[in-house]
């Protein structure tokens, strides 16, 4: 229970400052002119990483140990924050571009290493009995959530308030500390590693997992076709009056609902086992829970694209309050997918099938990414949702394939 808590205090610090990170570039490059496009490529080396990271990354903790890739991440967040702050403005918005996408691949290899960390650690560490391991993984993803939500609100909050390069000086001064706690009272339980652990071993052959991971792919796709650029550009267009005091406001009101969008996914991923009745349910049962929630979200944002289209009086407020409710929806699907890998993975090989996972779910977020700036710059906001309801349709599909042993 001690490593369980100190390990989930270690990924709620990090995401903490992801959260607000992501916020800081995203409204601070748009106020400089970046389009969509430009801002998009800001957060594709990112998401590029996490492809290559997670692969690594479980082979890293099955043969250095999970305490190791733990440090790292925490520390290379260090380092990416501190490489940030030196973006000098005077430079060219091509080599700002450049720079910017170069540390933010630094703080892609960072989110997955910790991310790996301590979704395989709840796998090793929590009583695998009944639905304990659901609602631990849940409690861990949600709170992990919730907490990246309010490090957007702190993000839109520190830009407005102490200007971008103060901000991350002081993010990375937080995350430092944390580091330094972490490694001096870290208690033992997670494993040390294995010496002849091959990389190879890294790719899957479960047909159950390979399903899983592609179902994933299509589903964080889903969402960050409108998440990463999409919908904060969209309500800055309509909110900002283009003034300094009118930019202030409208980074609150933007981090303010990008943050309860997160908190919101957070709580209910957490409340998931209760919300889905998942007590006493075999993992067959779980999968077709699974395969009917994939359906209810593409319905949700394929009914806002289609609103989007049509444009009606007030469509701003008729988003945001879609939107809130396919983060709910969201959160279940996240949650069914979470407990899955855990539950279809062997014990022996857990890093990897997690890290193998996690590999799809980077690729979905990179293709996401692109296709969120894209997207809007050629057809706006109808577009953008419309291509999100075309990856959760994928992501159903995909489970049909998902039979478990």
């Amino acid at each position: 229970m001690r490593a369980y808590i100190a390990v989930t205090a270690a990924y709620w610090a990090f995401m903490l400052t992801d959260g607000a990170l992501r916020m800081l570039v995203l409204l601070h490059f748009h106020t400089l002119g970046f389009s969509p496009f430009q801002l998009a490529w800001l957060f594709v080396v990112y998401e590029a990483m996490g492809v290559v990271t997670n692969l690594s990354a479980g082979w890293i903790a099955a043969r250095f140990g999970l305490a190791a890739t733990l440090y790292a991440g925490l520390a290379v967040q260090v380092v990416a924050l501190i490489a940030l702050a030196q973006l000098d403005p005077e430079w060219s918005i091509a080599a700002s571009v450049i720079f910017v996408a170069a540390v933010q691949g630094a703080s892609g290899v960072a989110k997955d290493l910790s991310k790996m960390s301590a979704k395989s650690a709840v796998r090793l560490l929590a009583p695998n009995t009944g639905t304990t391991l659901f609602r631990w993984v849940a409690l861990l993803t949600g709170s992990k959530n919730a907490v990246k939500g309010a490090g957007f609100a702190i993000g839109a909050i520190l830009l407005a308030t102490l200007g971008f390069t103060i901000s991350l000086w002081v993010m990375a001064a937080g995350l430092a500390l944390i580091l330094l706690a972490v490694a001096l009272f870290l208690p033992p339980g997670l494993p040390r590693g294995l010496k002849g652990v091959k990389f190879a071993q890294v790719w899957s052959r479960d047909p159950a997992i390979n399903a899983l991971s592609t179902a994933r792919l299509f589903l964080f796709g889903a969402r960050d076709t409108w998440f990463v650029v999409g919908i904060p550009v969209f309500f800055y267009a309509v909110l900002s009056d283009g003034t300094p005091e009118g930019n202030r406001s409208t980074f609150f009101l933007i981090g303010s609902f990008m943050a309860a969008w997160i908190v919101l996914y957070g709580v209910v991923q957490a409340a998931a086992p209760q919300l889905l009745r998942a007590e006493g349910r075999s993992v067959a049962q779980i999968v077709a829970l699974a395969r009917r929630w994939v359906w209810v979200l593409a319905a949700v944002i394929t009914t806002l694209a289609v609103l989007a289209l049509i444009a009606p009086p007030g469509l701003a407020v008729i988003v945001a309050i879609g939107l809130l409710v396919f983060g709910a929806v969201f959160a279940l699907n996240s949650a069914l997918h979470s407990y899955l890998i855990l539950a279809l993975g062997q014990a022996g090989r857990v890093t990897m099938d997690v890290g193998f996972y996690y590999m799809a779910n980077a690729a979905g977020r990179l293709i996401g990414t692109i296709l969120s700036g894209v997207s809007y710059q050629v057809g706006g906001l109808p577009l953008c949702l419309g291509t999100a309801a075309l990856m959760a349709v994928a992501s159903a599909m995909s489970l049909r394939r998902l039979h478990p042993a």
